[in-house]
């Protein structure tokens, strides 16, 4: 499915399994299915060529920061919204509000190849602010309370200047061993440039 926002100066595309996206005063709802997940194990374990969870993605141009309050119906442990970024095949990232496997956590998966896997801190509520930022090949991401005083979770660099700029983002849901979850995203917003400073809360 193709889904334009009208928050976002690029259009969305739905990939991976179904994840029943619609967009309703100003929120985007999408729901993952029992046992979605997209993670590549790095104890070496085989992928399963299945696993895979729905995402809705685009392709900005440049610099830019991708921001949404993500809210999620925790049902499960590892239940999770995500902002999500896709470079190649075995080379994407995710930014989490997860339940990591009791507490509403932030955490992150970059994978090159097999996926790593790091909690950043715990949250209140079902709901966080979320930001992927973006210039040349790097990449940052960041977590609020608030949207307004921003934490800094994570810079690093994926795939080659080419293919960084070319980079799909946006939105995913996942429920790796849950029957299934939904999540909605509101706030969203998109600006054109890469945040002022990574560590000073802007």
């Amino acid at each position: 499915m193709d889904l334009d926002l009208p928050q976002l100066p690029f259009s969305l595309r739905g990939y991976g399994p179904d994840g029943h996206w619609s967009h309703e005063d100003g929120v985007l709802t999408g729901w993952a299915g029992a046992r979605q997940d997209r993670f590549v194990p790095p104890t070496g374990e085989a992928l399963d060529p299945a696993a895979d969870a729905p995402r809705l993605l685009g392709a900005p141009e440049g610099d830019f920061q991708l921001i949404a309050r993500v809210t999620v119906g925790f049902a499960a442990p590892f239940d999770a919204g995500v902002l999500y970024l896709h470079v190649g095949e075995r080379e994407w990232a995710k930014l989490c509000l997860e339940r990591s496997p009791d507490e509403p956590t932030v955490c992150t998966v970059v994978t090159r190849g097999h996926s790593d896997d790091a909690n950043a801190f715990t949250v209140d509520g079902a709901s966080a602010w979320l930001r992927i930022s973006r210039t040349g090949s790097a990449f940052a991401f960041h977590a609020s309370a608030d949207g307004e005083r921003w934490t800094f979770v994570r810079i690093f660099s994926l795939g080659d200047e080419e293919s960084a700029g070319a980079a799909l983002v946006g939105f995913m849901a996942q429920s790796p061993v849950g029957e299934g979850c939904v999540v909605t995203y509101d706030h969203i917003e998109f600006r054109p440039n890469w945040p002022k400073g990574l560590r000073d809360g802007s």
